[in-house]
């Protein structure tokens, strides 16, 4: 039997059909949940190594290299990235969203253990893990600094109004939107409502929410 024929052999019933699965589907997109900033838990475990004294050559070879090889072999592990440095080794494990961050640990205690042996036998002490949330790394940071103002004013107006307002859909003080200034720069002031005396300068951290997380002015 043709499935096409009964189709041609019925337009009309083709037809309704037709709209009624188009109507359907616009009412399935609207009512698909988006975030502009999604809640999403990415299991991330990250194990920090120190040996002091240790150049990042060293780091690199005898504690980051032996660690990614143990590493490597755990099954539903998704990325693996590294940072050694003067006297550390720093390694983000990052799974599978369907793993349980409860499984993921015991594997990444049994590479440690795996590659003790392999490991400096001189380490003050063994690698260490801990689970981390990419997302709660800061988008945007900040710095405001004033000529005249001091520190104390400086941090008041942070907190009251500057934070209150990145928080917000996309608006300054006063309804004015935010832009960045002539140049490229990394931070802006309301077009229009600026104030003298103000500038961009040292870190004020704002996580994925807009909350803040820390400041530092400079007079």
């Amino acid at each position: 039997m043709n499935l096409s024929r009964i189709f041609i052999l019925r337009p009309i019933a083709t037809s309704l059909l037709m709209v009624a699965l188009l109507i359907s589907g616009l009412l399935a997109y609207r009512l698909l949940p988006i975030s502009a900033l999604p809640e999403v838990d990415y299991p991330t475990i990250q194990v920090t190594t120190l040996y002091p004294g240790a150049s990042p050559d060293v780091m690199t070879s005898n504690v980051t290299a032996p660690l990614e090889r143990q590493f490597g072999q755990m099954p539903g592990l998704a990325q693996m990235s590294s940072t050694s440095s003067g006297g550390a080794s720093v390694i983000t494990l990052r799974f599978a969203l369907d793993m349980s961050m409860d499984v993921a640990e015991q594997q990444v205690q049994a590479a440690i253990n795996a590659a003790t042996s392999l490991l400096p036998n001189d380490l003050p002490m063994p690698p260490l893990y801990s689970k981390v949330n990419p997302a709660d790394a800061p988008i945007l940071t900040l710095a405001i600094t004033s000529p005249t103002l001091p520190v104390i004013r400086v941090n008041d107006l942070v907190e009251n109004r500057l934070a209150p307002k990145l928080s917000g859909p996309g608006r300054g003080p006063g309804g004015h939107r935010w832009r960045a200034p002539p140049g490229g720069a990394h931070t802006g002031q309301p077009h229009g409502a600026g104030r003298p005396g103000a500038d961009a300068g040292g870190p004020a951290q704002f996580n994925r929410r807009g909350q803040r997380e820390g400041r530092q002015g400079r007079l």
